[in-house]
């Protein structure tokens, strides 16, 4: 079978960079023919909220096959780009949605290949509309997505998302696959500890990822001193960019007299430097505050780390392999969380390494999806 997928690879960074690079991996691992389609400009700097798109990893995750055809503002390419694709003829043509940033190009893509190529086009929706939303964002939206003939998301509250914004779409429900590729460089807990400057014997608590409103840092800032009351020493670690003032998280530490309980790492971690902040965690806290997927999570997972995450968070599609799930915005609810957790688990305790085929199911379950639609096309033009 034959795929276009087209999405952001390095030397973009992020978890939508990682996530096409995956997908294209277990594509081509699955025996099919992908074209690996990406951007020559992802964003103008003066829209992305972050330092740099580009990754600054000493070791990246690489495609050495992409193509990178598409500019973002410049229409000739996006139309040269569609060129391309139809003379590749794929089965079924993959675009990624994460935001309606991209609906003019998407918009083009999908409407050329719907009416003049006729194949199959499934949208894999990272997020079906923004959590910071516009009042053109529905409208965008709306007018990409109802070029595609299937759509992959990865939450029971997406589907419905999307199904109020077109109510007679195609959706499988897909969770977020686990990111374990790079497990192979785990190292022990006390020597990540150690490199990080972090005590060896106390309770360590990652937030890992870009710190936006809806990820409820805030409210795990408010619910550390309760943990204190109960648990002395526990350090919370908040590692990644801030796409938002910092001073405010800042002012609650203050506030809470936490000052020697958070670290702040405020900057995009490269992908060398996972290793030490999952492996010296006890646990990652995701206390979201909308149904989103999680990067993170899937990382954590990746490295056998435990989870602490709100019911937002998972949208209740992998609760039962996390350590504990909370209702959202819930400072209480996530400090009893913490606490249920070290009392069943020793500061530093070794990881329970993770079913190795639960790890692949993942992708091989939308690998499925996509290999049904390209069936579909195939049997079309039989």
């Amino acid at each position: 079978m034959r795929f276009s997928l087209i999405g952001p690879v390095y030397p973009y960074r992020g978890g939508i960079a990682h996530y096409t690079t995956k997908l294209y991996e277990a594509l081509r691992q699955s025996g099919h023919d992908v074209q690996l389609v990406s951007f020559k400009r992802q964003y103008p700097a003066f829209l992305f909220p972050g330092r740099s798109d580009k990754d600054p990893s000493q070791r990246p995750l690489r495609v050495f096959r992409a193509r990178y055809w598409i500019d973002s503002l410049n229409p000739l390419t996006w139309l040269a780009t569609f060129t391309r694709i139809n003379r590749y003829e794929p089965d079924v043509l993959i675009l990624q949605w994460w935001t309606p940033f991209w609906a003019p190009v998407w918009l083009t893509l999908g409407a050329l290949t719907r009416v003049f190529s006729r194949r199959r086009l499934v949208y894999v929706c990272h997020n079906v509309l923004p959590h910071e939303r516009r009042p053109w964002d529905l409208w965008l939206a709306r007018l990409a997505l109802r070029w595609g003939t299937r759509f992959v998301v990865q939450s029971s509250d997406e589907r419905n998302s999307l199904k109020n914004l077109l109510p007679t779409a195609q959706i499988d429900v897909v969770p977020h696959p686990i990111y374990d590729m790079f497990a192979s460089q785990r190292i022990c807990t006390a020597e990540a500890r150690l490199k990080l400057g972090l005590p060896a014997d106390i309770p360590i608590l990652l937030f890992f990822g870009i710190v936006r409103e809806y990820k409820g840092l805030e409210d795990l800032l408010a619910a550390l001193p309760l943990v204190r009351q109960r648990l002395e020493g526990v350090v919370l670690v908040v590692a990644g960019e801030f796409w938002e003032e910092r001073q405010p998280y800042e002012a609650t530490v203050r506030r809470l007299g936490l000052g020697d309980s958070v670290v702040f790492d405020d900057r995009y971690i490269p992908n060398e430097e996972l290793p030490l902040y999952f492996c010296a965690a006890d646990a990652l806290v995701a206390p979201y505050r909308e149904a989103t997927g999680s990067g993170a999570v899937q990382l954590a997972l990746g490295f056998d780390t435990p989870v602490l995450a709100s019911d937002a968070c998972l949208s209740g599609e992998a609760g039962p392999a996390l350590g504990r799930v909370f209702p959202p915005q819930a400072p209480r609810a996530i400090a009893g969380a913490i606490l249920s957790f070290f009392h069943k688990h020793s500061p530093g305790a070794a990881k329970v390494p993770t079913n190795p085929s639960d790890r692949g199911d993942g992708w091989r379950r939308l690998v499925d999806v996509l290999e049904n639609e390209a069936r579909i096309q195939e049997a079309s033009e039989s």
